[in-house]
């Protein structure tokens, strides 16, 4: 990473809301990432380098967003990790409550792109916990998608409106 970026992390960490735009987007899909990742009891850094590949794609090669995503999610791993307040259980529950409140996130749910982190798995009891993860992810996805469909349709004109 540039320097400058690590810069700008370390003074936007504190900041970030401020700052970066659609934090709140962008902190959903690490938390996203983040429970994928954790759940694997060997992680490695080449599930950030997937993050990061997928925040290219997704940010339309904004190398600063897609760092901050891949930083996000590392930090949400390291705090699960270390028992930081946060575990898997805990994660599960913020992404219920936030797509709860802001259901338009459910589009943010990208099973395809969680995939190749599996893949990175070695430990089958790892594999078939994160195939469960993403099972619980579709199927979160699509009934938020379905039962809150008039919500956001609505909440997507008011942003388009904003624009």
């Amino acid at each position: 990473m540039r320097l400058s970026f690590k810069f700008k992390h370390h003074f936007f960490s504190a900041f970030r809301e401020f700052f970066i735009y659609n934090h709140g987007s962008l902190d959903f899909r690490a938390k996203i990432f983040a429970l994928v990742i954790a759940s694997n009891n060997e992680i490695n850094d080449e599930s950030y380098e997937i993050v990061k590949k997928t925040g290219m794609d997704i940010y339309k090669n904004d190398e600063d967003r897609a760092d901050f995503l891949m930083l996000s999610t590392k930090e949400l791993v390291k705090k699960v990790q270390d028992n930081n307040g946060l575990n898997i259980d805990t994660l599960i529950s913020h992404i219920q409550k936030e797509l709860k409140i802001i259901p338009r996130y459910a589009k943010k749910i990208d099973i395809e792109s969680l995939k190749p982190i599996i893949a990175l798995s070695r430990d089958r009891d790892s594999i078939s916990y994160q195939e469960n993860i993403l099972e619980f992810l579709q199927t979160l996805k699509e009934e938020t998608l379905h039962n809150k469909k008039s919500q956001i349709a609505k909440d997507e004109e008011n942003l388009e409106s904003k624009y």
